[in-house]
C-alpha cells in the first residue's frame, strides 16, 4: 500500500493527500513533521535527505518533492485527465505547479508565518501587509487566467488546480487585505464543492 509520510496540515501534504482522495487511491497516512517531529531521524533521513515532508513508499519505491510526487502518482494510475499527455497540454499544466511554487507560495509565505506561526506580540504588521499586497497582485495573474474558464487550465481540473488550489484556501482564510478577483474567488467556490478539496484542504490552518 501506499504510504505518504507528513502531517495533514502541511500544504504540501496536503497536494498528495488531495490527488489521492480525487483518485480513491488506497493509502497509509503517518504523521511527520511539525510537532510530530521525526523528519531528522535516521530512518526518515534515508528516504528523504532535506528531512521535509511529504515523502512516499509506492512499495519499495521511494519518492519526495510533492510536484514530482504528484506527476509520479497520475502517471502511475492513468490520471490523464489531472495530468494529460499531449506535451502543449502538459506543458500548461505543469507551468502553473511551477508558478504555485516559485511565485503565489513564496509570496503568501510571510503573512503566513506571521499570522499562523508567530506569536501575537512578535508580528510584523508591515511584513504581512506587504506580503498581503505582494500576493494580491501574482494572483491578478490567475484570475486573468480563470477568465471565461472553470479551472486553470480548462473545463475540467488538474495538478495545476491543485498545486494553486491549496494555498488559495489560505490566502481566503488568512485575516489580510485581499484585491476584489471575481474569476479567481469563482474558481475557489468551485473547488469547495470537491469533497476531497474540503475534506482534506479546508482544516484548521496550523
Amino acid at each position: 500500500m501506499l504510504k505518504i509520510w507528513g502531517r495533514a496540515t502541511s500544504s504540501n501534504v496536503q497536494k498528495v493527500m488531495w490527488l489521492c482522495a480525487e483518485l480513491s487511491l488506497p493509502h497509509e497516512r503517518i504523521d511527520a513533521g511539525g510537532p510530530f517531529g521525526g523528519t531528522r531521524e535516521a530512518a526518515y533521513l534515508a528516504m528523504n535527505p532535506n528531512g521535509l515532508v511529504p515523502t512516499i513508499a509506492d512499495d519499495d519505491f521511494v519518492l519526495w518533492e510533492s510536484n514530482t510526487i504528484l506527476r509520479y502518482l497520475a502517471n502511475r494510475h492513468a490520471a490523464r485527465d489531472w495530468y494529460p499527455v499531449e506535451p502543449r497540454s502538459r506543458a500548461q499544466v505543469e507551468k502553473w505547479m511551477d508558478w504555485s511554487t516559485t511565485t503565489f507560495g513564496p509570496a503568501l509565505f510571510n503573512a503566513f508565518w506571521q499570522l499562523v506561526r508567530t506569536p501575537e506580540g512578535e508580528r510584523d504588521a508591515a511584513l504581512i501587509a506587504d506580503s498581503a499586497r505582494k500576493t494580491g497582485d501574482v494572483l491578478r495573474i490567475a484570475d486573468a487566467q480563470l477568465a471565461g474558464r472553470a479551472f486553470l487550465c480548462g473545463d475540467a481540473p488538474t495538478l495545476a488546480d491543485i498545486c494553486v488550489g491549496v494555498n488559495l484556501y489560505r490566502w481566503f482564510e488568512l485575516p489580510i487585505e485581499r484585491p476584489e478577483l471575481p474569476a479567481l474567488r469563482a474558481w475557489y467556490e468551485r473547488l469547495k464543492q470537491r469533497p476531497p478539496y474540503r475534506d482534506v484542504v479546508m482544516i484548521p490552518i496550523r
